[in-house]
C-alpha cells in the first residue's frame, strides 16, 4: 500500500477558502499523489540494471566461499583473494551486542539481511553455513554474520558508520546481494569519507563471516555553498542599476566530534540585501533510527516587479511616478523543524513544519505593460505584518555512487507542501514538485547526466515560494539563501512570451549535462571535471496559461526558453565548487526582449 500524497486543507476550509480553489487543490493532490506513488513503487521494485561486481563493491563472494573451505584463520581475505593482516581500528560489534542503540537498529530493508533465511530472491533454508535450499537449483551464498569491524575511522565513531549498514551480528547475509552497493553509496553520501570498501572475511567457525568496512576519512568542515557574481538590480526607488556584486557562503561541520551531527551557518549579501542562516542535523536522534533537522533564517530582502512602463505609487509619496521597476522591501524571520527516517537503503522520508513572520512595505499601487495592455502588478506579499506557515512531506531516492562528481545512479525528490491554518498562515496554497536526475558512465570515462523537473502551485503562495525564472536559467543568478539579486528577465532566445514572466505557479525543465574528467587525486583536490550543460525550461502563472499576453501568436504564446552553461566542477578538501561562465555570458548582449 502506498500513501504518498497527504493533504493540508485546513486553511482552504476556513473563511478564506473558495470552492474553486478547493476543487483545484484536490485535483492537483490526487494527480500528484498518483505520480509520486507510481514512482515510489516502480523504484522500490526495480532491480539494478548492472549489479555491482565484487571488484566494484568490495564485497568478495569468492573470498566468502574460500572462508568456508579453507582452514580457520584470522587472516582477512581481500576482494582479490589475497590475505590481509592489517590492524583493526575503531569499535567492533561482537556477538550481537552493540555499544549504542544505533548500532543494533532493525531495518526490514537492510542489505543482505534475511529473516528465516529468506533472501531477496525468495530462497528459504537454514543458516548452517551450507547455504539455503530454495526453489532454484542454485541458491545464493548465505552466511551468518559473526561481527562487524570498522577500520580507518580515526574521527568518526563506529556507531555512526554502523547506522548506515543496517545489519548486525547474528543476521544471515547474502554475499552477492546488490544492496551492499547501496550501503557503500550511502556511506560515501554522508560526506564523512573519501573512500569506502566493504569485504567479507571468514569467521571463527564454519558458516560464519566477518564484515569488514574500510574507510578513508575526509575533511568534514566544508564550504557547502558558495556564491560570487555580478547582477543587475534596482535601488529602493525603482531605478535600475546596471551592475552590482553579490556574494554568499554556507559553512558546515558535517561530523561534529565524530557523532555524525551537522551544524552550519550561512550568509548572503547584495546591494541593500542580507540573508542569515543557521542549521542543525542529527542522523540518529537519541540513538534511534529517526533523523531530525532544524534551521532558522533572517532575510532583509528586495523584490523587483514590472516589465516596462512601470507606474509606481508608494505610501510615502504624494503621487504616482514613472520608474524602471516597482520595488518591495520585506523582512523574513522564522525557521523550520523536520523529522525523517530511512525507508530503505535508497529511500528517505521527511516531514517538516515551517513558520515565518513577514513584514513587507508594499506600494499602494503599481502597474506595468503586459503584452499590449496596462495591468496592475500582483506583489505576492501582504502589506505590513503577515504569517507564513506550512507543513511539508518530502521523499528522496538516492543511489549515486558519490554526492560529489557522481558517475552513476539516480536522485529523485518528491515534495508536497501546504499552508497551515492552525498556525495562522495568511497564504493559503499547496506546492508540488518532482525532480529526477540520472547519471551514466560512458566507456571512455566521461559522464552524462539527464534530468527533469516539474512543479505546480495552487492558491496564494508568498513570492519567495513561487517559481522564479532565475532558478531555471543558468544565465541569470539564482536565488541565494532566498535573496533575489537580479531584476532582468530571461534571455528569451526563442522569442516567446516568457519575456513577460518573472514568477510563476507552474514550472518545468528538461536538461542534460556532459562531464569530462580532467584530474583525480587524493590530497587537497580530489577531482576536477570540465562540464557543459543545456536544456529547455518553462515558467508560467495560471493566468499566463489561461489568458496569454496579447500580441503573441501561435507557439510564441508558450513561455519557454533555452538555457546553457559551461565551466569546471571541482571536488576539494574544503568542499565542492562550480566555476561557471554562465554569469559572465549572461551579460553578453544577445538577449531578445522582442515584445509586441
Amino acid at each position: 500500500m502506498c500513501v504518498c500524497s497527504p493533504r493540508v486543507v485546513l486553511y482552504l476550509l476556513s473563511h478564506h477558502g473558495r470552492l474553486a480553489l478547493v476543487t483545484k487543490g484536490w485535483l492537483a493532490t490526487v494527480v500528484f499523489g498518483a505520480v509520486a506513488c507510481s514512482v515510489v513503487v516502480s523504484y522500490a521494485q526495480e532491480q539494478p540494471v548492472d549489479p555491482p561486481s565484487p571488484s566494484e563493491s568490495g564485497v568478495a563472494p569468492d573470498a566468502a566461499v574460500e572462508s568456508e573451505r579453507a582452514p580457520e584463520s584470522e587472516d582477512a581475505v581481500a576482494p582479490d583473494g589475497s590475505a590481509d593482516s592489517s590492524s583493526h581500528e575503531g569499535a567492533v560489534e561482537e556477538d550481537g551486542e552493540s555499544s549504542t542503540p544505533a548500532e543494533s537498529s532493525e531495518s526490514a530493508s537492510s542489505p543482505g539481511r534475511t529473516s528465516g533465511c529468506r533472501g531477496v530472491a525468495g530462497h528459504t533454508g537454514f543458516a548452517d553455513g551450507s547455504g539455503c535450499a530454495g526453489a532454484d537449483d542454485v541458491a545464493p551464498l548465505r552466511y551468518e554474520l559473526e561481527r562487524i569491524e570498522v577500520r580507518g575511522n580515526h574521527r568518526t565513531r563506529a556507531s555512526v558508520v554502523l547506522r548506515y549498514v543496517g545489519v548486525r551480528a547474528g543476521d544471515v547475509v547474502v554475499v552477492d546481494d546488490h544492496e551492499w552497493k547501496f550501503v557503500q553509496y550511502r556511506l560515501l553520501g554522508t560526506g564523512y569519507f573519501q573512500s569506502v570498501n566493504l569485504s567479507l572475511r571468514k569467521g571463527s567457525r564454519r558458516g560464519k563471516v566477518v564484515l569488514v568496512i574500510d574507510v578513508v576519512e575526509r575533511n568534514t568542515i566544508i564550504v557547502s555553498d558558495l556564491w560570487m557574481g555580478l547582477s543587475a538590480d534596482a535601488d529602493t526607488q525603482g531605478n535600475g542599476r546596471p551592475l552590482t556584486a553579490y556574494a554568499g557562503a554556507d559553512v558546515v561541520e558535517t561530523n561534529l566530534m565524530g557523532t555524525g551531527i551537522t551544524v552550519g551557518a550561512g550568509m548572503g549579501f547584495a546591494q541593500e540585501q542580507l540573508a542569515l542562516r543557521a542549521r542543525f542535523f542529527d542522523p540518529s536522534t537519541f540513538g534511534t533510527q529517526w533523523m531530525t533537522s532544524a534551521s532558522v533564517l533572517y532575510n532583509d530582502a528586495l523584490e523587483f516587479y514590472g516589465n516596462r512602463d512601470v507606474v509606481y505609487d508608494d505610501s510615502y509619496d504624494a503621487g504616482a511616478k514613472l520608474v524602471d521597476y516597482a520595488v518591495v522591501q520585506y523582512r523574513r524571520v522564522g525557521g523550520t523543524v523536520r523529522v525523517g527516517r530511512d525507508l530503505s537503503s535508497a529511500w528517505q522520508g521527511w516531514l517538516g513544519v515551517q513558520l515565518e513572520r513577514i513584514d513587507a512595505t508594499v506600494p499602494l499601487m503599481a502597474s506595468h505593460r503586459r503584452g499590449l495592455d496596462i495591468e496592475p502588478i500582483e506583489f505576492g506579499l501582504d502589506r505590513g505584518v503577515s504569517v507564513h506557515s506550512s507543513v511539508g512531506l518530502t521523499l528522496r531516492y538516492d543511489t549515486r555512487d558519490t554526492p560529489n562528481l557522481p558517475t552513476r545512479g539516480e536522485h529523485i525528490t518528491i515534495a508536497v507542501e501546504g499552508s497551515l491554518a492552525p498556525l495562522g498562515s495568511d497564504y493559503p496554497f499547496e506546492r508540488f514538485t518532482l525532480g529526477a536526475s540520472k547519471w551514466f558512465g560512458l566507456p571512455w570515462n566521461h559522464v552524462v547526466r539527464l534530468g527533469v523537473f516539474g512543479g505546480a502551485i495552487v492558491g496564494k503562495a508568498p513570492i519567495f515560494e513561487r517559481f522564479y525564472v532565475g532558478d531555471f536559467s543558468d544565465l541569470l543568478p539564482s536565488r541565494m539563501h532566498g535573496l533575489n539579486v537580479d531584476r532582468r528577465p530571461t534571455h528569451n532566445f526563442l522569442r516567446t512570451s516568457i519575456v513577460e514572466v518573472r514568477y510563476g505557479d507552474y514550472a518545468a525543465k528538461v536538461f542534460g549535462e556532459y562531464r569530462i574528467p580532467l584530474y583525480r587525486g587524493s590530497s587537497a583536490v580530489y577531482g576536477i571535471d570540465f562540464f557543459g550543460s543545456g536544456g529547455f525550461f518553462a515558467v508560467a502563472s495560471e493566468r499566463d496559461l489561461r489568458e496569454p499576453p496579447r500580441g503573441y501568436h501561435g507557439a510564441s504564446k508558450i513561455p519557454v526558453d533555452l538555457t546553457f552553461n559551461t565551466g569546471l566542477q571541482i571536488d576539494t578538501h574544503a568542499g565542492s565548487f562550480t566555476f561557471a561562465f554562465s554569469s559572465v555570458l549572461g551579460f553578453i548582449p544577445v538577449r531578445s526582449e522582442a515584445r509586441p
